[in-house]
């Protein structure tokens, strides 16, 4: 009945911008998510080679870590916003190509490969310009609630998007391009519509001190540091979701469906946490939050190695999910927060360096060590490894431990004196 009542004083639905912001990512998660589908199953059904999956996974991670750093570069010195924009209609315009070329059969692989190759520079162009942007959208107050909304729609996307796009293949990979193509165009007429203030930069010329100066940022602030290099350690250790397939068909003994349960599982723990996380404010006790999420992860990550219950390794799993999602709002948050908005760029292109690197050494490690101790032992030892890098960190970092709230005051008073 109370339907059309105005939004609360603190609630994000009163920020238009970040409205059009959520909308933007939103869709093109869901575009992308679909996308990698699509791509896979047309990718295997020209070869019939695993090989060639890998290689989707390569094209992929070889811009994300190769061109970072410049990226970061350039979204300290343009405007942030129409980097974004021109890079999503790069995305747009390489997924039309892909769908024309579906459709009148001239797609091979090579060509497709090379499509997800030029998506995945346009993406990573895009990315530290859009994870800059956020800040400028929301009071400082409101960010890690802002954070957790955008990572829930992410975990949204990851969980539905695969699925919509397999029940959308059976009608052929054309009509799930066409709803890849409407998700991107919402996309872009999202991103073009917000606003979005941004100081004018100093443009300097890129070079080795520049672009590396984001590295330097870091080295320089211990929390910043500290919860980059925690986020790297953690995710590092903690990569029992990469041995999925053992523990289903080996330890549990239960089928595809089991496997499909157990994967969505951490997806549905982190969507819920971050829903939960986007309405309520984490005003107090920030640090030692955080490493209580993390150390929970690594608990969740010993529970799930040594049960033999399907029931209770979701249980885990759906803990894992959970934890690690306010971790990450908390890290993510007070990198931005600690960060003067003409460094963010830079430091969040270093950031997505170090969290793509540790989730692919991480499957690699987790893999590797069940090859030599077996599954139970790599999964129990990262739990134990993740609960000892949160003991270290605790007393390596103790201003980090004692931090009470997100938002650092000194930062806003540096402003631009933060570039290094």
């Amino acid at each position: 009945m109370h339907s059309s009542a105005p939004a609360r004083p603190d609630s994000l639905l009163r920020h238009p911008s970040f409205v059009a912001f959520w909308l933007a990512r939103t869709g093109s998660s869901f575009g992308f998510q679909m996308l990698s589908i699509v791509v896979s199953w047309q990718i295997y059904t020209m070869t019939g080679r695993a090989f060639d999956l890998g290689l989707i996974g390569l094209a992929q991670f070889l811009p994300s870590v190769l061109l970072a750093l410049p990226a970061g570069h350039v979204a300290d010195q343009y405007d942030r916003r129409r980097i974004v924009l021109f890079g999503q209609v790069a995305e747009w315009l390489a997924i039309a190509a892909l769908a024309a070329l579906t459709v009148t059969h001239l797609a091979n692989e090579l060509v497709v490969l090379g499509l997800v190759f030029f998506i995945a520079i346009a993406k990573t162009m895009e990315a530290p310009a859009l994870q800059s942007m956020l800040p400028a959208l929301v009071p400082p107050s409101m960010l890690a609630r802002a954070m957790a909304a955008n990572a829930a729609s992410g975990e949204a996307a990851m969980m539905v998007g695969p699925a919509l796009g397999g029940f959308l293949y059976v009608a052929g990979a054309g009509t799930v391009y066409i709803a890849i193509i409407a998700l991107y165009l919402v996309s872009i007429a999202m991103v073009a519509r917000l606003r979005y203030e941004q100081a004018p930069p100093k443009r300097v010329p890129a070079s080795f001190a520049t672009l590396f100066a984001g590295v330097r940022f870091i080295r320089a602030r211990p929390d910043v540091l500290g919860v980059i290099s925690l986020d790297l350690f953690a995710v590092l250790l903690g990569g029992a979701t990469a041995l999925l397939p053992i523990f289903a068909k080996d330890i549990l003994h239960t089928g595809p469906w089991g496997l499909g349960l157990l994967r969505g599982a951490p997806a549905l723990g982190a969507l819920l946490v971050g829903f939960w996380l986007s309405r309520r404010a984490l005003e107090r006790h920030v640090g030692m939050i955080m490493f209580l999420a993390v150390a929970g992860f690594g608990i969740a990550t010993l529970v799930f190695a040594l049960s033999t219950a399907l029931w209770l390794s979701l249980l885990a799993l759906f803990a894992l999910g959970g934890f690690d999602m306010v971790s990450m709002v908390i890290r993510g948050a007070l990198v931005q927060l600690d960060t003067p908005d003409a460094m963010r760029g830079r430091v969040s292109a270093v950031n997505s360096i170090f969290i793509n690197t540790s989730n692919q050494l991480g499957e690699f490690e987790s893999g590797l060590l069940a090859a030599w101790l077996g599954a139970v032992p790599a999964a129990a030892l990262g739990g134990i490894g993740t609960l000892v890098v949160v003991g270290l960190w605790m007393a390596w970092f103790p201003n980090l431990r004692r931090r009470q709230r997100l938002h650092n005051e000194e930062t806003f008073q540096e402003g631009a004196a933060g570039t290094l």
